[in-house]
């Protein structure tokens, strides 16, 4: 028998996934739920679980919170994701976590629900389709930041980061000690490794995909 305990803030949605799988499935058992975080740490003090099945938005704070401190009081219970809240950068959050699922409300309901919570208790990952997709374009997205990066010569790296400072050729070219011919070269190969062809359009790339970080 699979132990689940719900941790999710709307009542309908908890009573729909009890009433659906205590019908339909005899191999799992909702035996505990909470509407928050803290209910669902006091509840752990009095319930043995293998999984819990883990809303990301509830009202005293968030599943990301919750699965960063299982993860370091509670590491044998296994973490299911079910939320509607499935951007990118959610997902890559818990991915880092290291969660052992993510489904979303709006799928594949409580069929892929079990199938979900059967898959992860059998030793497996289990992302939906629209999670495995959203994993995909993340795995790309930093595959081709760290190629990108790698390509950059400590010089180049250097002039990407003064111009994000606002420093125009001729002063880039004073502080790095080269002539203001050589940084406008730099910055032809940086435009041509990038596809762009601007210095704001490489300041934006840049920033969004890592390459360079701003101070707090």
């Amino acid at each position: 028998m699979i132990k689940a305990i719900l941790v999710d803030d709307h009542e309908l949605f908890r009573l729909g996934v009890k009433t659906a799988i205590a019908k339909n499935y005899t191999d799992i058992k909702i035996v505990g739920e909470a509407e928050t975080g803290a209910g669902f740490f006091n509840l752990l003090k009095t319930v043995q679980a293998d999984i819990v099945l883990l809303d990301i938005i509830l009202p005293d704070t968030t599943g990301i919170e919750i699965a960063r401190r299982l993860k370091t009081e509670y590491p044998e219970l296994k973490i299911l994701a079910i939320s509607a809240e499935n951007t990118a950068e959610v997902v890559n959050q818990m991915l880092n976590i290291g969660i052992d699922g993510f489904i979303t409300k709006r799928m594949g309901g409580v069929t892929e629900l079990v199938e979900a919570i059967r898959s992860i208790m059998a030793g497996f990952e289990f992302f939906g389709k629209d999670i495995s997709e959203i994993i995909h374009r993340i795995y790309l997205t930093k595959k081709n930041t760290v190629e990108v990066t790698n390509e950059f010569t400590k010089q180049e790296q250097r002039i990407i980061e003064l111009c994000h400072e606002g420093l125009l050729a001729k002063e880039i070219a004073r502080q790095l000690e080269i002539s203001p011919r050589t940084v406008e070269t730099h910055k032809a190969n940086i435009f041509l490794k990038l596809g762009i062809n601007n210095t704001a359009e490489m300041v934006r790339y840049a920033l969004k995909n890592g390459i360079i970080r701003v101070s707090d």
